[in-house]
């Protein structure tokens, strides 16, 4: 049996884009993303599958072209290699799910 992992937030890595990387396994990663008001500009695609929960605040989200306003209590999905960008609208405490992980061969690096 295999030790269970925990990331305490004071211990966890902060990201270049706001996130911090929580408990990681191999197939399915979770990190904690924190964002002042901003426009992330072009939309971008990843090769990992992004789930989500807005814990405070709203944003938008465009999805290959249709926009949703996110706001606390909303969940969303980016599937892997769909075009996507996000406008936060105030600042955001979100936490995110991401399969594979994202944090690994440098999938998670700004576009």
């Amino acid at each position: 049996m295999d030790i269970p992992q925990i990331t305490s937030n004071t211990r966890a890595e902060c990201g270049e884009m706001g996130q911090r990387y929580l408990a990681t396994g191999s197939s399915v990663a979770l990190r904690r993303w924190e964002e002042q008001a901003c426009d992330f500009g072009d939309p971008t695609v990843r090769d990992y599958e992004t789930v989500g929960y807005v814990l405070k605040g709203n944003l938008e989200l465009d999805l290959d072209g249709q926009t949703a306003t996110l706001h606390a209590g909303d969940s969303w999905l980016v599937p892997a290699g769909a075009r996507h960008r996000y406008r936060i609208i105030e600042p955001i405490v979100a936490i995110e799910a991401t399969s594979p992980p994202a944090r690994f061969n440098h999938r998670d690096e700004p576009a």
